[in-house]
């Protein structure tokens, strides 16, 4: 059973995973009106994966027989300057919210919540693939410079993201 810090806690990560969604799909808009339409896919395909985070956790919670409170979402950006600064945006996001992944697994263990400790495992994972994946998309931005040439191929395996 999930006592009253946790739900509280597992509630405001559901409320981080859809700010993050909503983040990502205002990137790709934004990237989109920037031309850079590989990274608009990419941001999309971003945003759904940050709502099934969402629902993996109130589905949690629910099996669990734990209130599901829904919180308003905080204002987020809608602008950048530049397709790798939203890249670099991304990355510094997803550290923070591997942050907040850690002091639930620290909550989970101090509480002696198993079955989340247990849960939150997956979480633990995907984070380290998600700073591994926009960390080397940044690398490769960096490579390249200004050469646009080379940022369109780029941009274009973006776009083959499933």
């Amino acid at each position: 059973m999930i006592g009253s810090k946790m739900s509280s806690a597992l509630n405001a990560q559901i409320n981080a995973e859809t700010w993050s969604a909503f983040l990502y799909l205002s990137m790709s808009m934004a990237a989109a009106e920037m031309c850079w339409r590989g990274a608009a896919h990419w941001f999309r395909k971003q945003y759904e994966e940050e709502m099934q985070h969402a629902f993996k956790i109130i589905d949690y919670m629910e099996d669990q027989s734990a209130h599901v409170e829904l919180r308003p979402i905080r204002e987020f950006p809608t602008a950048w300057e530049s397709l790798v600064r939203m890249f670099e945006e991304a990355l510094e996001h997803e550290k923070r919210v591997t942050n907040m992944i850690h002091n639930l697994c620290e909550l989970a263990t101090a509480e002696h919540d198993h079955a989340t400790a247990v849960f939150l495992h997956w979480f633990v994972s995907e984070q380290v693939e998600e700073e591994e994946t926009i960390t080397a998309i940044i690398e490769r931005m960096r490579l390249v410079g200004d050469d646009y040439t080379a940022l369109f191929f780029q941009d274009v395996e973006l776009s083959e993201r499933i």
